[in-house]
C-alpha cells in the first residue's frame, strides 16, 4: 500500500505528483541542449531531489549521459579542500557506476589527484571523462550550497575553470542545486560561478496538485476527504509539499480512525493532525528554527511579525534570501508562507518563555464549555507585567518580542480545543488574531488585535484607531467579541500607567462606511470592544 512521503525522495510506494511536471522541461531540456550552466533551487523538502533524478533518467533515455550526485558529505570536511574533494569524487564516481555502469572515475580520480592536488582535481578528472565519454556528459550537483568557504569555492571555479572546454573535453552542462539561488551561495569575496545562464526556482503545489495527492488516496483505498478537508489542507499548507504529504500523512495514517478507511477524513482531522504535527517539532520544523538565528532572516522576520512590514524599510537581498528559505510568500507579497508557518515560527521564538507560563487550560472554559478570552488576557496581563523586562532582554527579536509572547501565551490554552489563525498586519502596523473554539451548539469565534504604542505616538488616538480597526475586523469575521491589545514601549510611564481595561461601544456610521465610537452605553445597535494597556 502507498503512503504519502515525508522523507527522502520520492519512490514508488509513494503518493507523488510526477517530479518532472513540476519545472518547465522543455525550457530545461534546451538549457542542456545549449550547453549551458544553471542553478535550481528550492527550500529544503519541496521535492529538488526527487526532480533531479527524474531529470538525470529523462536525460539518459535521450543522447546524454547524465550523472546525479549528492554533495552534502562533504560539509564536513569544512576548509579542509583535500579531504573534501576525495568525498565529492567518490560520490561522483559511485553514482556513476551506479547510474551508468561507467567505472571511468573510480579507475582515474586518485591518481590525478596525486599528480595535480585537491585544487585542480576535479576539472582535470571531468576534462578526462567528458573526453572518453561517447555521448555528452551531463552533471547534476545536489545540495552545493551545503559546502561552504574554501570547498565551496574549489568547486566552483574548477568547474568554472573548464567552461571553455565543453562539450567534447567538459561536461556539456552542469545543473547547481540547493536552498539559495547562486548568488547567494556563503562565498564573502563573491561566487566565482559568473557562467550561470539561468536560475529557476521549484514552486510549491498549485492547488490541482493539492488536491490530486490527496485523491491519489482515495483512489487507492476508498477513504475519501471531504470537500472541506481538501480546502482545509490547502489553506493551512498553501502547497507547501512537505506540509501537505506530513498532514495527509499524519490523518490516513497516525490515527485509528484515520487507518479506518470506512470513514472520510474531514477537516476536524486536518486541523487535529496539524497540532499534533506542530507539536512533533519534526526536522522540517528544526531548519526552520535554525534558519530563525540569521541576522538576514530576522531582519525580515521580525518587523513582519511586529506588523510593521513595510517593504521598503527591507532590505531587498534579505527579502529575496528569506523567499529562497521558504519562509515567505513568493508572489511579491511581504508575508509568512503559509498559516502553519504564521503558527510555527512564534512557537519556536516563544518556546523559552513557554516554561514560565503555568495555567490550566480548563480554568478559562465556562460551564458550557464555551471560552473566557477576557479571562485568559487578564491572566497575560499579570504575565507580562512580571514578564516583560526579562522577556525583552531574552529576545532577539525586538520589534515583535510582545506579540510572540503573547502568542505562546494563547496557545498554552487555545490549542486544547481550538486554533488561533494570524493576520500580520501587511504594513498597517498592527497583528490580527482570531481564535476559533469548538463548544457544545457550534464554534466561539473571538478576535485580538495587537498594537503597539512607541513614545512618539498618541495613545488615546491609538487607541481610537484601534477600536475602530477591531470592530471592522470582528464584523467581518463574525466574532462574538473583539479585543484590542495595546502594548505600551514608552519608557517613561509605569507599569500602573500602562496596565488597564477598558469597555468601548461602537455602531455602524450612518453610510456603513466607518465605526462610531459611542458615548452612551445604551445606544442601541452597538458593538462591545474590550481594551487591554500593558
Amino acid at each position: 500500500m502507498r503512503h504519502f512521503n515525508t522523507s527522502g525522495p520520492v519512490r514508488p510506494e509513494h503518493y507523488q505528483i510526477p517530479p518532472l511536471s513540476r519545472i518547465a522541461l522543455p525550457e530545461t531540456l534546451d538549457l542542456v541542449e545549449r550547453a549551458k550552466y544553471f542553478v535550481l533551487h528550492a527550500p529544503r523538502q519541496s521535492g529538488k531531489t526527487s526532480v533531479l533524478r527524474a531529470l538525470r533518467d529523462d536525460l539518459n533515455r535521450r543522447r546524454y549521459r547524465a550523472v546525479y550526485c549528492n554533495v552534502e558529505a562533504a560539509r564536513a570536511a569544512g576548509d579542509d579542500v583535500d579531504r573534501g574533494m576525495r568525498t565529492v569524487l567518490s560520490e561522483i564516481s559511485d553514482r556513476a557506476q551506479e547510474t551508468l555502469q561507467d567505472d571511468f572515475l573510480e579507475r582515474h580520480w586518485p591518481r590525478v589527484l596525486d599528480v595535480s592536488g585537491p585544487v585542480a582535481v576535479l576539472n582535470r578528472v571531468l576534462a578526462r571523462w567528458a573526453t572518453a565519454s561517447p555521448e555528452p556528459l551531463v552533471l547534476l550537483i545536489d545540495e552545493i550550497d551545503s559546502l561552504r568557504g574554501e570547498m565551496l569555492l574549489a568547486v566552483l571555479s574548477q568547474l568554472r575553470a573548464g567552461y571553455d572546454k565543453r562539450p567534447t573535453h567538459f561536461p556539456l552542462s552542469v545543473l547547481l542545486c540547493g536552498v539559495r539561488n547562486a548568488v547567494d551561495y556563503p562565498i564573502p569575496t563573491g561566487s566565482p560561478f559568473n557562467i550561470v545562464d539561468r536560475s529557476l526556482r521549484l514552486g510549491d503545489f498549485p492547488e490541482a496538485e493539492v488536491r490530486d495527492l490527496l485523491g491519489q488516496h482515495t483512489e487507492e483505498t476508498g477513504q475519501a476527504f471531504t470537500e472541506d478537508a481538501q480546502a482545509e489542507v490547502w489553506a493551512a499548507t498553501r502547497g507547501q509539499p512537505w506540509l501537505v504529504n506530513a498532514l495527509a500523512e499524519q490523518s490516513c495514517f497516525e490515527t485509528e480512525s484515520g487507518r479506518d478507511r470506512s470513514r472520510a477524513i474531514t477537516d476536524d482531522d486536518i486541523a487535529a493532525a496539524r497540532e499534533r504535527l506542530i507539536l512533533r517539532r519534526p526536522t522540517h520544523f528544526r531548519h526552520i528554527a535554525d534558519r530563525l538565528d540569521e541576522p538576514r532572516v530576522r531582519r525580515v522576520i521580525d518587523p513582519i511579525l511586529a506588523g510593521r512590514n513595510h517593504v521598503e524599510s527591507i532590505p531587498r537581498d534579505d527579502r529575496h534570501y528569506v523567499r529562497d528559505l521558504g519562509l515567505t510568500a513568493s508572489d511579491g507579497n511581504l508575508e509568512i508562507a503559509n498559516p502553519i508557518y504564521r503558527e510555527v515560527i512564534p512557537r519556536i521564538l516563544a518556546s523559552s518563555a513557554e516554561v514560565r507560563m503555568r495555567h490550566d487550560s480548563a480554568s478559562y472554559r465556562r460551564l458550557d464549555g464555551g471560552l473566557q478570552v477576557s479571562k485568559i488576557l487578564a491572566g497575560f496581563q499579570q504575565f507580562f507585567r512580571e514578564n516583560a523586562d526579562w522577556w525583552s532582554n531574552e529576545s532577539a527579536y525586538r520589534e515583535s518580542a510582545a506579540q510572540v509572547l503573547l502568542q505562546a501565551y494563547l496557545h498554552r490554552v487555545v490549542n486544547a480545543g481550538g486554533q488561533i489563525a494570524r493576520e500580520y498586519g501587511l504594513g498597517r502596523d498592527r497583528t490580527d488574531l482570531r481564535i476559533s473554539w469548538k463548544r457544545n451548539g457550534g464554534n466561539q469565534i473571538f478576535v485580538i488585535e495587537c498594537k503597539v504604542r512607541r513614545s512618539r505616538d498618541g495613545l488615546e488616538t491609538l487607541i481610537a484607531d484601534g477600536i475602530r480597526q477591531t470592530a471592522r475586523y470582528a464584523a467581518g469575521c463574525g466574532a462574538e467579541e473583539g479585543h484590542l491589545v495595546v502594548f505600551d514601549q514608552d519608557p517613561t510611564r509605569s507599569w500602573d500607567e500602562k496596565i488597564f481595561r477598558r469597555e468601548a461601544r461602537v455602531r455602524k456610521s450612518p453610510d456603513g462606511a466607518a465605526w462610531d465610537i459611542l458615548d452612551a452605553e445604551a445606544e442601541p445597535g452597538h458593538r462591545l470592544i474590550f481594551v487591554w494597556g500593558m
